[in-house]
């Protein structure tokens, strides 16, 4: 993982004494909470309902163990022991006291991390394959460049007050794990006809209030001409994103008023301009920051165990992935346990995660958009030792992928932005689909709910989708079947009214069982979904309503 220089550490500490200034300014009353509200919003801090919450900046979700102790030590000694990973693969505090937030900052800046640009109209925490640099199917490691797009980006004065946040994802292979099209701008590694090795750009995919997918402007871009290319695109929604609508504020609604290929024809226009400037990545400068990102080497001899345990066999099926490196794996931690808050980790677990890292794990964990962690490369004789330090920690959950799996936002418990709550809707559909045994039955379904229309759970992605809405002060919940997340991402359509919240649970269980009834052999319940319709989904998802 990439290493600080002094630059770095200069320019987190004195951004951290600014802070701690503000923060004085404002509990002393010399500045009200609408001034402070803009200063805070820059340092990852929020007002929620019920106190602060604190957003911190992982970098491509990537951590090392002093890393992941720092974040169980803010737990314990600041928050209420635990923190919550979010789809951003961040991990945000809810309950720190503003007058600790600048020690917090300092505790994380000894372990080169911060919380800029996890907030306001910037761009955003730079996401990549939370297997990047281990995935069998990848072509290219794409932590290098999500690292150059962070330090390019990072205190830009031309793109610190976007019309609108901005969210940019790197991919670097055939599957799609970060999520291009639905992002601000997605970067995919992919060969020219020469072999060269270069992106195809994707522009204008979100979600929110008005989910889009994105549009290819561009086949293949140079790697040396990245930035320029960005800046290009950053530019064109500069100038004409709307300032005036928050709901249309965002490049997904100027590429769809302009049309892709107009906002294509300005983004080229204004590249030919820079393209030759200062804006040029050298090679030596990519070759520097890949040097961060060396693989492990090979471990020759190393198979993966045979057992007869059945509990640590059904793990390795769901939670083990195949790695590129001869005798690795990557596993993924579940942090979703049966009943519990998806994407809660509590202090002693994240120094278990440590531990576990440091020792098994080449010194590294990686968050990912799904809320889970990950050990990307761990020996294949060590994943039984793995597994048992996962089971003391209470982390051994099986269910990687599977419907107990599920995606949820902080929902009304927590945001202020929020309609209705999520968490407890999540527990009660994982409770259900368990008692019913349905998850291994039903294998790879995503559930992702929210508690707006902000869509922070990623419901418009999901195989089935739950938002939360307010109608008339009562919480009730829309169902969308057929989103999905990857390579052939789609947005969910909404099948019809809202249900109760206490009848989300059976209609999604129903759904499910309807799936069991008419898949055909090896066919997944997306792939169901897609042949045969929503209708037969429908008809047994208000069954009971």
């Amino acid at each position: 993982m990439y290493k600080y220089d002094t630059y770095d550490h200069q320019m987190v500490r004195e951004r951290i004494a600014e802070f701690r200034d503000q923060v004085e300014r404002r509990i002393d009353g010399r500045l009200t909470e609408d001034q402070f509200k803009p200063l805070r919003l820059m340092n990852g801090v929020y007002l929620q309902l019920h106190a602060y919450m604190l957003r911190v900046a992982i970098p491509y979700g990537t951590m090392n163990s002093a890393q992941l102790r720092v974040l169980g030590r803010i737990a314990r000694d600041y928050d209420k022991g635990y923190g919550h990973f979010t789809t951003r693969t961040n991990i945000q505090y809810n309950w720190p006291a503003l007058t600790d937030i600048p020690d917090i900052l300092d505790e994380l800046a000894a372990v080169e991390m911060h919380a800029i640009q996890t907030s306001g109209n910037c761009i955003r925490n730079v996401t990549t394959d939370p297997f990047a640099g281990a995935a069998a199917d990848e072509l290219e490691d794409g932590r290098p460049w999500a690292e150059i797009i962070r330090q390019w980006s990072t205190f830009h004065p031309e793109f610190t007050f976007l019309p609108r946040k901005f969210k940019i994802a790197v991919n670097g292979a055939s599957e799609d794990r970060a999520g291009l099209r639905v992002h601000d701008i997605g970067l995919q590694l992919v060969k020219n006809e020469a072999g060269e090795t270069g992106f195809e750009v994707w522009v204008g995919g979100g979600q929110g209030r008005t989910p889009r997918l994105g549009h290819r402007i561009r086949d293949f871009l140079e790697p040396r001409d990245l930035l320029s290319y960005l800046t290009a695109i950053l530019r064109v929604y500069n100038q004409h994103g709307r300032r005036d609508n928050l709901y249309k504020a965002r490049i997904k609604i100027l590429v769809e008023a302009l049309g892709p290929e107009e906002f294509a024809r300005q983004t080229e226009e204004e590249w030919a301009e820079i393209r030759d400037s200062n804006l040029v990545l050298p090679a030596e400068e990519i070759a520097r920051i890949r040097a961060f990102f060396d693989a492990p080497p090979a471990v020759s001899g190393s198979a993966i165990p045979a057992t007869g345990r059945a509990d640590f066999a059904q793990w390795l099926r769901r939670n083990r992935r195949d790695h590129k490196v001869e005798g690795l794996s990557s596993i993924v931690i579940s942090l979703k346990p049966i009943g519990g808050t998806p994407g809660d980790i509590t202090d002693t677990q994240l120094e278990a995660v440590a531990d576990l890292a440091e020792r098994f794990g080449f010194d590294e964990a990686r968050a990912t958009p799904d809320q889970n962690l990950v050990l990307p490369h761990v020996r294949n004789s060590d994943l039984e030792a793995v597994f048992d330090g996962l089971v003391a920690a209470g982390l051994a959950t099986a269910n990687a992928g599977l419907a107990t799996d599920i995606v949820a936002c902080p929902g009304l418990d927590y945001c202020a932005l929020a309609n209705a709550r999520s968490i407890p809707i999540a527990q009660s559909i994982s409770n259900l689909i368990e008692a019913e045994g349905l998850s291994d039955q039903v294998g790879d379904v995503t559930i992702k709910i929210d508690g707006c229309i902000n869509a922070c759970g990623h419901h418009h992605v999901a195989h089935i989708g739950v938002l939360g809405v307010d109608k008339r002060g009562e919480e009730f919940y829309q169902i969308t079947l057929g989103g999905n997340f990857g390579k052939d991402a789609s947005i969910g359509n909404i099948v019809g009214k809202g249900l109760a919240g206490e009848d989300v649970p059976a209609a999604i269980v129903r759904a499910l069982n309807t799936y069991l009834e008419i898949r055909n052999e090896k066919e997944r319940f997306i792939d169901t979904l897609r042949r045969v319709g929503p209708d037969a989904f429908k008809e047994s998802i208000y069954a009971a309503a």
